[in-house]
């Protein structure tokens, strides 16, 4: 069973983003899709980027193991909210931080926004920088308009049938890539 890092990028007090990577983490595990883990970056609290981490003489316990977690995942879900039609600092932080842990990497993108789009404007600023470290985009999105009507603070949607129904076409694309790759790197 494929293993999915879900990246929940927003650290702000009454963030809504998080809501959202808790949903894909409930989904994933009761539909038996993959085993799945939230990466929340508030929690890990990384500073202001200085240096990629394979040019870091001293990196933190905190680096290494979000390193490690980002390496062994067979796909990651990021999970973000958009910002004057760009994403967090703090996940240009760490998607600056690594670099080989992203190539050919299987990424699924959410976006979340308060506004009618969902956060579309953030995904060519994100899909741009990911692309540019090698990782594999995947090509269906999941944007999240009006989150804080969409989803209560422990991931539940308020449209269960028809989020879902969203949430299974995103995720059958998110793991023919993670197979996809599964198989090139076997050859």
């Amino acid at each position: 069973m494929p293993h999915i890092a879900i990246i929940s990028s927003s650290v702000r007090d009454g963030r809504n983003t998080h809501r959202v990577a808790l949903f894909f983490q409930s989904y994933i595990t009761q539909n038996k899709l993959a085993t799945a883990e939230v990466l929340d970056l508030k929690e890990y609290n990384f500073p202001i980027f200085e240096e990629r981490l394979k040019n870091q003489k001293a990196p933190t316990e905190g680096t290494l193991d979000f390193a490690k977690k980002i390496t062994e995942a067979d796909g990651v879900i990021i999970a973000t909210p958009e910002y004057n039609g760009g994403y967090p600092a703090s996940l240009k932080n760490v998607v600056d931080l690594l670099y080989d842990e992203w190539h050919r990497k299987p990424i699924g993108l959410v976006t979340v926004s308060a506004g009618a789009f969902g956060g579309m404007q953030v995904m060519r600023a994100i899909q741009f920088s990911l692309w540019k470290m090698r990782a594999w985009v995947v090509p269906a999105m999941f944007p999240v308009p009006k989150v804080e009507s969409s989803f209560d603070e422990e991931g539940k949607p308020t449209e269960k049938e028809a989020t879902e129904k969203r949430a299974a076409k995103f995720m059958d694309e998110m793991l023919w890539c993670i197979t996809a790759k599964q198989k090139m790197d076997s050859k």
